[in-house]
Formats: structure tokens, C-alpha cells, sequence
């Protein structure tokens, strides 16, 4: 049996990409937590506060329906896409059809997957941000498309330059990744930055995609790429559930651009799932109707405090920081004695027990930085920057 084993080899585009850096390292951390380190995690962006109370009320109380536990509609339910159309008309202006222009998604790490299928073919290239998120990489490697990136800069306020684009050789570029509010750097988005992108896709026939989960956190001004004309004609925008609405475990996102990119994209999302649990789309349906208090407490005031301390901790190690991010997490540059990001983050790991991310993982722009989430209460923060104050003194 191990003999036959043997033979049976990984099909050749899993060596184009290593396990996700936060898949391998979080299970370093349980074991070291295993043997008592109490080691504290400020790394993932992940939501430690609940929903809404009626989000949570309207998952349970159609959870024990006994009509409402079948297959549903890869298009998501009328009622989802009716919340959803109504929720970027409330915070952003922008008109959409919640029969023709909207695609609820099980969150946009899928929906990543999902409009490179559906847009790009082995071979293309696709514009990916330097520093950006991982899986705008991963994912075009293994779809068997290049990687054309494109570097955010400080100077420009992580904007991208587009004279250097308009330079660069946009030959077979297909698509484009953009993410803003920007993750890692906390760059918010910005007006003229959206006007350019839609002219630069109209103009390039180039798929602009933005990724846009982080406009509600420490930001009281929501813009969308959706909001410049013509948009929807060479765009498409995602927006999630998982931070705006503390629901990352509940998997539910969305796209939204005109009906024929929706078409296109149904094509394949219908053939890899079979749509999300019924009392869990009505729960999000509910959770788009959350009031501006809400997420005023949520999402600007609660992070505002713990900023605050993960500010402490950036000065702790002797970073230094744009206080102008906004977004759930803090940016930092790392002092110019560490040989690179890691050799700091390790050291605080090991010697602090506190679990920061190294800015390498997002890219080569990121070498000479850190990243703090502020996805832990309060206490644990200060808890963190005590221990790393000790270490550093």
C-alpha cells in the first residue's frame, strides 16, 4: 500500500505556492500555547465582538424552522440582495438592482477565486498590489495566470502611481487588484484615487476589482469605488460582512457590478457551491440593517481605544506609524538595525510571548514593516504592551 503511495504525486501548481503564512503559524502558536507559553496573538484580522443582538436573534429563530434546512439558491435569497442593494444606497449612494447586479458570496476570499475563473484564462496577467494581500497572489498562481505587480509607496500614501502604470508594459494584462481602505498599510480610500482607476480600466480594458471590507472601521466617512460613473461598466467590488458587521466565522460577502459580470461569475460560483444555509442569509439580511450607532460603537469607537495601545506598542519596539490609518489594524516601520521584519517579530514572539505580523508576507514592499491587529479586547493589548515594554526597556 505504500509502495502505490508513493507514486501518487501533487498535481505541479501546488509549488507554486507554500501553505498561507497564518495556516502555518497559528499552529506553532497552539502548540507553544499547549505547553503553557500563553503566548498573545495581535496577528489575524479576525472580529472578537459579536454581532447585533437581532442578527444573532433572527439566525436562531429561523434556524428552528423545519422548512428552511434544504439546498438554497446559488444566487443568494431575495431577501439578502434586497438588504444588501438597500445597505449601499444608505451608506454609499450607489444604486443597485438586487436582482441583476448584486452576488452574495461566502465571503470574498471565494469571491477572489470566483471572478479570476470567470474573467481570466491561463496565461493572462493580472496588476497585484505590492504590498497587498496574499491571496491576489496564491490565487493567480494557481490558476495559472502571471503575476504583474504593481508597488504602493509611502510617499504616494500607498496610492498607486498610475504614470508608472501607464509606463509599465500592460501587454496580456487582464485584471487589476485594488483594496482600499488598504490592507496592510491602513491607507483609506480616496476620491481622486477611484476616478482614476475607473478611467484607467475604461481606457486599458483592464477588470478593476476592489476589494473594499475595511471602509466602516475607524473610518466615518465609507466612500466605494461604485460611486464614480461608469464604474459598474469595468469594475466589480466586494464588501464583507466579516469585519463592517463582526461576522468573519459567518462567511457572507458580496460583489457588486453590472448584470452581465454578474452572469458571468454565476457560471462558475454555480458549479463549485450550493448557496448558504436560509436562517443565515436572513441573519445577515437583518445585520445590513444595523443603525449608524451601532456602528458607531462597533466599528469607530471601540477600535479607537484599542488603537490607542497598539500605537503604545509600535513606539514600544521602535516602529514609527502614520497615525492617519484607519481599518483594524496598525502599520509600522521597523527600525533600521533589524536585518528584516522578521528578526523583529521573532524576537517578540519568543521573548514578549506576543504574536505580531512580519509585513513580508504581503509582499516585498513589506519587508521593513510590522502589522498589529487590534482584534483583542482591550486588556489583552495593554497585557501585550506590558510584557513587551519589559523586553524592550
Amino acid at each position: 500500500m505504500n509502495q502505490i503511495l508513493t507514486n501518487i504525486r501533487p498535481a505541479d501548481r501546488l509549488s507554486l505556492v507554500s501553505e498561507y503564512y497564518f495556516s502555518r503559524k497559528l499552529k506553532e502558536i497552539a502548540r507553544r500555547n499547549a505547553n503553557h507559553e500563553n503566548i498573545i496573538s495581535l496577528a489575524i484580522g479576525s472580529p472578537d465582538m459579536p454581532p447585533s443582538p437581532q442578527t444573532i436573534e433572527t439566525l436562531c429563530q429561523q434556524a428552528r424552522r423545519d422548512d428552511v434546512h434544504g439546498y438554497q439558491p446559488t444566487v443568494g435569497i431575495p431577501e439578502l440582495r434586497e438588504a444588501m442593494a438597500a445597505w449601499y444606497q444608505r451608506w454609499y449612494g450607489v444604486e443597485l438592482d438586487p436582482q441583476t447586479e448584486i452576488q452574495p458570496l461566502i465571503g470574498s476570499k471565494e469571491g477572489i477565486l470566483h471572478v479570476t475563473l470567470a474573467f481570466a484564462n491561463p496565461g493572462d496577467r493580472i496588476l497585484v498590489p505590492n504590498p497587498g494581500y496574499p491571496t491576489y497572489t496564491s490565487l493567480t498562481k494557481l490558476l495559472g495566470c502571471e503575476v504583474v505587480n504593481y508597488d504602493l509607496h509611502p510617499e504616494n500614501n500607498w496610492q498607486p502611481d498610475f504614470e508608472a502604470l501607464e509606463q509599465s508594459d500592460l501587454t496580456g494584462v487582464k485584471m487589476m487588484w485594488t483594496n482600499y481602505p488598504n490592507m496592510p498599510t491602513g491607507a483609506n480610500a480616496q476620491r481622486a484615487t477611484y476616478e482614476r482607476l475607473v478611467d484607467f480600466a475604461r481606457r486599458h480594458s483592464i477588470l478593476v476589482v476592489n476589494d473594499n471590507p475595511y471602509s466602516f472601521i475607524l473610518n466615518p466617512e465609507p466612500i466605494s469605488l461604485l460611486q464614480v460613473e461608469g464604474a459598474k461598466d469595468c469594475c466589480i467590488e466586494f464588501n464583507s460582512m466579516s469585519k463592517s458587521h463582526n461576522m468573519p466565522g459567518w462567511r457572507v460577502g458580496m460583489l457588486a457590478t453590472n448584470a452581465e459580470f454578474v452572469k458571468w461569475i454565476l457560471k462558475v460560483k454555480s458549479n463549485i457551491d450550493s448557496g448558504t444555509f436560509r436562517p443565515l442569509q436572513l441573519a445577515a439580511a437583518e445585520a445590513y440593517r444595523n443603525d449608524a450607532e451601532w456602528h458607531r460603537e462597533a466599528n469607530i469607537h471601540t477600535y479607537r481605544s484599542r488603537r490607542r495601545v497598539a500605537e503604545e506598542i509600535m513606539t514600544a519596539i521602535g516602529c514609527t506609524f502614520d497615525p492617519n490609518q484607519v481599518g483594524m489594524f496598525l502599520w509600522g516601520r521597523i527600525p533600521e538595525h533589524y536585518s528584516d521584519c522578521e528578526e523583529l517579530t521573532e524576537k517578540v514572539l519568543n521573548e514578549a510571548h506576543v504574536f505580531i505580523t512580519p509585513g513580508f508576507i504581503f509582499g516585498s514592499g513589506g519587508n521593513r514593516y510590522v502589522r498589529i491587529s487590534l482584534c483583542a479586547k482591550t486588556e489583552q493589548l495593554e497585557k501585550a504592551l506590558g510584557r513587551i515594554q519589559e523586553v524592550f526597556k
